[in-house]
């Protein structure tokens, strides 16, 4: 049986959305980032980033949120777009657009807001207008279309949705209003039965909550390294 390691972050409910859409029988296995799991060597094994998520089906190892989505999608024949040259090439590109920027700079905004020192200024400043410039990409494009891909829920909803239903935490409260297009499917996800069942993972297992010296010793290794 396909093994997931996750937690509650953004970037592994992509993927539980997916198995719970999808039906596709799996094991939870819990990995709290804040004690260190993610470094230990089992773990190690199936992603030598030490990151979650990361999954293990039988032996094949994927991690990366977005290339576990294809994977699965590609295992399954499940949400994906009609198998065109055309729609092979918007899935390709939304899905990277996600995994290289929306991402990234969505949690690079929250840490320089919420941990850096605050005199970061200039860094703090840079991560919001490129959260803010990938968003207002996202808005934009989904002025013409209900999903990522055309009319087809597929897989780049999925990893759209895992930062974008967050955006409020990233962006401010107000980011809905200045991007009602992102709202409005962020919303039609979030309806789904598969989309609660994906959240309400994370409450089977007690994760750490408080970000203490050790959990950021285990969160940012950086500063571990420059107090060493």
């Amino acid at each position: 049986m396909l093994k997931f390691y996750f937690n509650g972050a953004p970037n592994p409910t992509k993927v539980a959305l997916f198995l719970e859409e999808s039906g596709l029988p799996y094991e939870l296995v819990p990995v709290d980032t804040r004690k260190g799991d993610q470094f230990k060597p089992e773990f190690l094994k199936v992603n030598p980033n030490g990151k979650v998520p990361a999954i293990d089906d039988d032996g094949v190892f994927v991690f990366d949120s977005n290339a576990i989505l294809l994977y699965l999608g590609e295992k399954t024949g499940k949400f994906l777009p009609p198998n065109t040259p055309k729609t092979r090439a918007q899935l390709l590109s939304w899905l990277m657009f996600v995994a290289t920027g929306v991402g990234p700079y969505s949690g690079q905004a929250v840490h320089f807001k919420t941990v850096a020192p605050k005199e970061l200024e200039y860094a703090r400043t840079r991560y919001q207008f490129e959260a803010e410039r990938h968003y207002t990409i996202l808005n934009d494009h989904l002025a013409g279309h209900r999903y990522m891909v055309g009319d087809t829920y597929t897989i780049v909803d999925m990893a759209f949705w895992g930062w974008a239903r967050l955006a409020p935490f990233v962006l401010g409260e107000e980011v809905y209003a200045k991007y009602p297009n992102v709202k409005r499917l962020v919303d039609e996800i979030s309806a789904r039965p598969a989309a609660a069942r994906a959240v309400a993972l994370k409450d089977k297992f007690t994760f750490k909550a408080e970000m203490d010296d050790e959990a950021r010793g285990f969160m940012f290794r950086h500063l571990k390294t420059k107090a060493a």
